[in-house]
């Protein structure tokens, strides 16, 4: 792919990412997933070389970049066949949500374990009654006593939790009471992994991936204080500068992917000759390949946009870019997928080309972390000014 318009630093950054991917490849990720284990080794090698936290505060151990230079990472591990999940929240959600609102403790606490592998943070927000409407959550948080000191008690329930096994803490949406209105307002509140009355029960899913998925159940998990993340009376302003980095990566996550199986498409059409000449040569296997291509450059190009909007201190116009970049980067990416399947025919559905499986896992970028349908109701409604259905 054509990195013209990067900064030096930035291609050097890609090629050294895709260098530290190619070492550990798809054989890697399908060993990791087979056995039932996780992608420690790849986690902490690319922690040590400085990419985990590539978009943390220097002081605090990071890169002193931004999703610019994070959501290069992600694409170019995706790229090689060795995607990490749980960057798009670890570092990109909870890393940036605590570097931009969380008090100098928290800061303190958790930023250099999260820019050095050490310590990892899940993501809580989806709910099994709320689906894609956030103002149905009902995961509360209430005082249990009075004044700034008091403890928090949080009860509630989530679901599709990304690595709550493997995690140090979840940075969980809750709701608190407005004492002047007595309306639910959104807050973040980070769960210790053994807290009393955190429970978690995994979900059996079809999606076959190293990071697991989680049902938590939150039973009046008594919190200290300074669990809240930040002000109490800015926590939709927190939840959005979490959830534009979730989305500009989840696009990353579906770009990296998509070139992937592009890669082996085109490798495999170059090669492969049915009658006389490579089935490459032939326009009904190349212009669809081409396609997938261009549809990939495109959703970098929206992807890069967003990343610099969010990285300007530009929320609003992030917002927006990042919405796009997701829905075109998780169309591209189960189109070319699909098309990389159909490339190779049977060998496509084999274990040995390692493309079956994807399958299932490009429909992530769809689905998660918002439905392609909720983006387009975003875009009708704030791009476009039309009147809301719901």
């Amino acid at each position: 792919m054509s990195t013209v318009l990067e900064t030096e630093e930035h291609q050097a950054l890609r090629a050294a990412v895709a260098a530290l991917g190619k070492r550990y490849g798809r054989d890697y990720m399908t060993t990791v997933i087979r056995e039932g284990s996780h992608t420690g080794e790849l986690w902490a090698e690319a922690a040590k070389l400085g990419y985990l936290g590539v978009n943390l505060p220097e002081e605090y151990g990071g890169g002193g970049g931004g999703m610019a230079e994070l959501s290069i990472v992600l694409e170019e591990l995706g790229a090689a066949g060795s995607p990490l999940l749980m960057m798009i929240v670890s570092p990109a959600i909870c890393g940036t949500v605590i570097a931009r609102f969380g008090t100098d403790e928290q800061k303190q606490k958790w930023l250099p374990g999260l820019a050095d592998g050490s310590l990892t943070m899940a993501f809580g927000i989806t709910e099994p009654d709320a689906g894609s409407n956030s103002h149905r959550i009902t995961t509360t948080a209430r005082r249990d006593g009075t004044g700034p000191d008091a403890d928090w008690l949080l009860t509630g329930r989530k679901v599709f939790v990304s690595g709550v096994d493997i995690a140090d803490a979840t940075l969980i949406v809750g709701r608190t009471e407005d004492a002047r209105s007595g309306s639910l307002k959104p807050c973040l509140f980070i769960v210790p992994r053994e807290a009393p009355g955190f429970g978690r029960n995994q979900i059996d899913m079809e999606l076959h991936a190293p990071e697991k998925q989680f049902e938590l159940v939150l039973d009046d998990v008594r919190l200290p204080a300074d669990a809240l993340v930040g002000d109490e009376d800015a926590g939709l302003l927190q939840l959005f500068a979490g959830l534009n980095p979730e989305r500009i990566m989840t696009a990353a996550f579906g770009i990296g992917m998509g070139r992937f199986a592009l890669s082996k498409a085109v490798e495999y059409a170059r090669t492969r000759q049915v009658w006389k000449a490579p089935i490459g040569s032939h326009q009904a296997i190349a212009h669809p390949l081409a396609t997938a291509h261009i549809d990939l450059e495109l959703s970098r190009l929206m992807m890069q946009k967003a990343a610099r909007l969010y990285d300007d201190g530009d929320d609003v116009g992030a917002g927006e870019a990042a919405n796009m970049a997701k829905y075109a980067a998780g169309e591209a990416c189960v189109k070319a997928v699909d098309q990389a399947v159909h490339t190779l025919g049977g060998n496509g559905l084999t274990r040995e080309y390692g493309l079956a499986s994807l399958i299932t896992a490009s429909r992530v970028a769809r689905i998660a972390p918002v439905s392609r349908e909720m983006i387009l109701n975003y875009v009708s409604h704030q791009t476009l000014g039309l009147p809301k259905s719901y």
